[in-house]
């Protein structure tokens, strides 16, 4: 047995029992002996009440803008479920499509990793030491590569390129695939902590809206096959929805640390973004041109790019 699929089993059994927990769980149970509306009514007051706890905790020991960066993480994790909407209607959808979709996604991720990571980083560096602004952000940005690199070799997935055919008939490559994503999706949500972190407002309020709109097409990608293996549809549209739900993880530790330890935010924002421009090239890019040259895909880059870079123009 691999290492691969061994890693694989073992998260697969660990899933597996958690679920079993829960469901024999007493609490369970009494929860799916209520009726319909007041167990909806439950969940959704228990779901309240936890939200109220994490935020007015966060609030009262980070502040505001902490509260904000975590929230619009959120959204922007959310955006994987909105992607994922049309495959409740649709079973595949054309390929100039879906890599015009991921073309402009690149493009929106390119212009915010520069305008909103990169440039105010250098910034920031050279408050703190001067002159060397650009050299602390490359290191940074190495680190964040080097990070993703380590992840890639050490966690059990496929690539974009890997899951282009809808029509796919192992359930374990598309599980690998949607753990690839999740994996992608920690460090993006960073990126937006981290921007929030800084204090710049308006950086982090980009980032979030790039990072929303690139978790689109991941969403769309992660429940079609999903659909197409025969999973009930809303159900895949909740697991395109999970994959994004990491990024408040990674949004929560990425303010908050540069918020407590203001110092290393020069280094965070190039980790930030050497990790997005490894999921760009790694990924993105190569995924749009699988089948060839995809002149959509690069025609939508540049759009993707311009309409992000007059969105930081105009916000700022």
């Amino acid at each position: 047995m691999t290492l691969t699929t061994n890693i694989y089993s073992r998260l697969q059994g660990y899933f597996e029992n958690q679920v079993i927990r829960i469901k024999s769980s007493g609490y369970y149970q009494q929860l799916l002996a209520m009726p319909p509306t007041k167990r909806w009514a439950t969940v959704a007051g228990l779901f309240l009440l936890s939200q109220l706890a994490v935020f007015g905790g966060l609030y009262l020991i980070f502040g505001k803008l902490v509260v904000i960066g975590f929230f619009a993480s959120i959204l922007a994790g959310l955006a994987t479920g909105v992607g994922a909407l049309p495959a409740l209607f649709f079973k595949n959808i054309s390929s100039n499509l879906f890599n015009s979709m991921l073309g402009a996604a690149a493009g929106v991720m390119l212009a915010a990793t520069a305008f909103s990571l990169l440039v105010p980083g250098m910034g920031y560096g050279n408050v703190i030491w001067p002159g060397k602004g650009i050299y602390i952000v490359s290191v940074g940005m190495l680190l964040g590569a080097a990070f993703l690199h380590f992840a890639d070799r050490q966690l059990p997935h496929v690539h974009f390129d890997s899951i282009s055919d809808t029509h796919l008939s192992s359930l374990k490559k598309v599980w690998l695939f949607i753990i690839a994503i999740t994996i992608h999706n920690f460090p993006e949500g960073m990126s937006v902590g981290v921007s929030f972190g800084s204090g710049e407002m308006k950086n982090g309020v980009v980032l979030a809206i790039a990072i929303a709109l690139q978790n689109i097409p991941e969403g769309l990608a992660v429940a079609l096959p999903l659909v197409g293996l025969g999973y009930n549809k809303w159900r895949a549209v909740g697991i395109a929805t999970l994959t994004g739900l990491v990024e408040p993880v990674g949004g929560l530790l990425g303010i908050t640390m540069v918020t407590v330890f203001q110092p290393i935010l020069p280094v965070a924002m190039g980790f930030a973004a050497g990790a997005m421009l490894f999921v760009i090239s790694e990924e993105i890019i190569p995924e749009t041109h699988a089948k060839g040259r995809s002149r959509f895909a690069t025609f939508a880059l540049m759009i993707g790019f311009i309409i992000m870079m007059i969105l930081d123009n105009m916000l700022g």
